[in-house]
């Protein structure tokens, strides 16, 4: 009989999105020291998600194990304060490491920075060898960003085979289904209809109802479940930049949305379009000039 796993509701809550409840329930007695660090690494991850970088760096010392290091790391280049240059340097020379460069969690925050770095190349070197769930479902993230579906498809198939019913390899399938489109796109609503009923309403679960909807073409809908979204988190980008295109779509006013996206995440995807495309604008219009 295989041990109770007694971190499953800690990795749960952060899987989909519950970071408070994450933070809250992680205090698990009698955890292994291997559990201990991967019980803290979450800890700390979730405050990461809730934009507390300067808690995390204060909070993990010189002493910490390797994997809590990765995590300060993460918060140093998330961080206003982190020098994103010598933070990816710094892994670089972790991950070259033989000692400790296979470490799992390492592994899971290189694939997270490089990710942000938008150097997918680089990110699959450490993740594509898989070896947790997480490594499995980073991959799929990673492949749909490459436009790599049918690579991503490769990856869910693994982590059907592991486990079909782990909460991330059902978000994997949602990835992929609305990734894919048309009839899929469906499923994938189930998929997050099913985490609304099962577990703790998140923004996560939220958006993914919400992006669904949008592409089925029920925009009232979607602006209900973002509006339900931000009331959890004002700042949460996902939420605001699919606020900004849910407005488009039904003739309302964006413009405060996309203020707060840019205050929250100047970098976002969106952001960057949207200015990339007022820059293209205004060169029109002195040529025209």
């Amino acid at each position: 009989m295989a041990a109770p796993d007694l971190l499953f509701s800690v990795r749960n809550n952060f899987y989909l999105g519950a970071y408070q409840a994450a933070i809250n329930s992680s205090n698990v007695p009698n955890l292994s020291p291997e559990d201990a660090v991967e019980r803290d690494s979450i800890l700390y991850r979730s405050y990461i998600a809730q934009g507390s970088y300067e808690l995390v760096i204060s909070e993990i010392d010189s002493s910490a194990a390797t994997p809590l290091q990765a995590v300060k790391l993460l918060a140093l280049y998330l961080s206003n304060t982190g020098n994103k240059e010598s933070t990816i340097s710094s892994l670089h020379e972790w991950l070259s490491d033989p000692a400790i460069g296979n470490n799992p969690i390492l592994r899971t925050i290189s694939g997270i920075i490089y990710m942000h770095e938008q150097d997918y190349n680089e990110a699959l070197k450490h993740t594509n060898a898989g070896g947790t769930m997480e490594l499995h479902a980073l991959n799929v993230q990673i492949f749909l960003k490459m436009h790599r579906s049918d690579y991503a498809e490769k990856q869910l198939r693994i982590m059907q085979q592991i486990d079909e019913d782990h909460t991330l390899t059902q978000l994997a399938n949602a990835w992929i289904n609305l990734a894919v489109g048309g009839s899929k796109i469906q499923e994938a609503y189930l998929i997050f209809q099913d985490f609304s009923e099962k577990y703790q309403m998140t923004s996560l679960i939220l958006n993914g109802k919400a992006v669904c909807s949008m592409h089925m073409g029920n925009f009232d809908e979607a602006e209900s479940l973002l509006l339900e979204a931000l009331n959890k988190d004002t700042k949460d980008p996902e939420t605001l930049a699919n606020m900004v295109v849910c407005c488009l779509h039904l003739g309302k006013p964006s413009s405060r949305y996309l203020s707060q996206l840019k205050l929250s995440q100047a970098d976002h995807m969106l952001v960057k379009r949207i200015s990339a495309g007022e820059e293209a604008f205004d060169r029109a219009v002195q040529t025209v000039a």
